[in-house]
């Protein structure tokens, strides 16, 4: 049977459950420019591809500006900066998979499309000691589904790609585990459905955190 070595995860929809204070922050930038702000569910179908691609899809128009994408999404990091973790929590057992992902001697990562020193800060607070390395969005050209970060963590943690699973929830994840030749895993808790992730190839869905275990 194939054993592995490294899990490198998603976080937003993945470890964390974020869409709120993403919601909140959005919502407050929409409404100071009296735009029309939107609930948690249609948020959900926004996120995945990094902040400024959530900002331009809650702005009004189809095509916005440069200049008024920009200050958006200038906005909103601002103001996400301050209440990322007001709301987001670990999922139920994630902390209880990684611990026992750790007790196993897996090595553990995270990339996100989220920015990285956001990234960081989430994981700082509510995922400490599990996660290393740990990497945000840095430029837009290496946003999953590249996979040049992805193939880096696996350097920097002296593995093969074929030995690592990546687990996410969106088609970014499964394709970005696809390109870099790891084991493409989804999660069925996450923003998107499991159709996305079955269309774009995931080779196992988790209903479970824990179920995880079970695919080591």
């Amino acid at each position: 049977m194939k054993t592995y070595k490294a899990v490198i995860f998603d976080l937003d929809g993945t470890l964390v459950n974020s869409i709120e204070d993403l919601a909140d922050a959005m919502n407050v930038v929409l409404e100071k420019r009296n735009y029309p702000a939107y609930n948690y569910e249609t948020y959900k179908t926004f996120v995945g591809s990094g902040v400024k691609s959530l900002v331009i899809k809650s702005l009004p128009e189809s095509n916005p500006s440069e200049r008024e994408v920009n200050a958006c999404l200038e906005n909103m990091m601002e103001i996400y900066s301050t209440c990322c973790t007001n709301k987001t929590n670990p999922y139920e057992d994630v902390l209880e998979l990684l611990e026992q992902l750790k007790s196993k001697n897996i090595k553990l990562s995270v990339l996100s499309n989220k920015e990285d020193a956001l990234t960081k800060k989430v994981v700082a607070a509510l995922l400490p000691n599990y996660l290393n390395p740990v990497l945000g969005l840095k430029e837009e050209t290496l946003k999953k589904p590249n996979p040049k970060v992805a193939l880096q963590i696996c350097k920097t943690l002296n593995v093969k790609p074929e030995d690592v699973i990546f687990v996410g929830d969106s088609s970014a994840d499964i394709l970005v585990a696809k390109k870099a030749n790891m084991l493409a895993v989804g999660v069925s808790w996450g923003f998107r459905d499991q159709q996305e992730l079955i269309e774009n190839g995931a080779d196992h869905i988790l209903n479970k955190p824990l179920d995880l275990i079970h695919i080591l």
